[in-house]
């Protein structure tokens, strides 16, 4: 897990009601056609948050505890079923160090949607979000934002006031954005598979009925009217 686009993996899910509701996408709805769709999907922010663990959390529903940092992009696609619909996710992981930020097009251009993320242990990573949206931006002024925050186990432990005040700031930045907020955990296997439900939900303007977190030292997961 690397150098630039140099995973590739494509596990089969089914998934039988992502599709379902009074708004289903028109390709997503029964009929005699097979279609395939592809969703790419970027994932920014300072290096040592938890991307690639997501990413392979997502792809391979595996998880390890040895830090391996991202030299460049990695690239991994999954692939699940809904409907008669074939639909790729495929998710590009943009590393942390400022030596890669060349290389923040490949990842954010032709994007649906781009994961800004944080680790919810280490405030100067959610600051650094600003930054990385404005870049970000840049390339791609249409993709779905998402503002994710990593190690919600690690969070979860630390003093109440601490937890209220990171919790305010990262509502406060995705308001701004206009983006949904979501606190996940890939050790503590907390909203992954969420994440990316939500993401084809958006993508689709179909319904979710996934509910919606917000109290302090809980896993949030905002992500209507944003």
């Amino acid at each position: 897990m690397s150098n630039a686009a140099s995973s590739s993996s494509t596990p089969t899910a089914s998934s039988s009601n992502a599709g379902s509701g009074p708004n289903a996408h028109p390709m997503l709805e029964n009929n005699d056609e097979k279609n395939s769709v592809v969703i790419k999907v970027g994932m920014v922010g300072d290096s040592q948050i938890g991307k690639t663990s997501l990413m392979v959390k997502y792809v391979e529903g595996s998880f390890d505890e040895d830090y391996i940092q991202t030299l460049g992009v990695n690239f991994m696609e999954k692939t699940i079923s809904v409907r008669r619909t074939t639909i790729t996710f495929s998710i590009w992981d943009l590393g942390g160090q400022r030596e890669f930020v060349n290389m923040l097009p490949l990842v954010c251009n032709d994007a649906v949607a781009i994961l800004f993320m944080f680790d919810l242990s280490r405030k100067s990573t959610l600051n650094s979000v600003k930054e990385w949206y404005r870049q970000a931006r840049g390339f791609n002024k249409t993709a779905i934002p998402f503002l994710i925050g990593t190690k919600f186990d690690t969070f979860a432990t630390f003093p109440r006031d601490e937890q209220e005040e990171i919790t305010k700031q990262a509502k406060r930045f995705a308001k701004a954005m206009h983006a949904s907020l979501i606190f996940c955990s890939t050790s503590a296997s907390i909203n992954v598979q969420k994440i990316f439900k939500i993401v084809l939900a958006k993508a689709f303007d179909l319904k979710c009925v996934i509910p919606e977190i917000e109290g302090v030292g809980e896993p949030v997961l905002i992500y209507v009217d944003v």
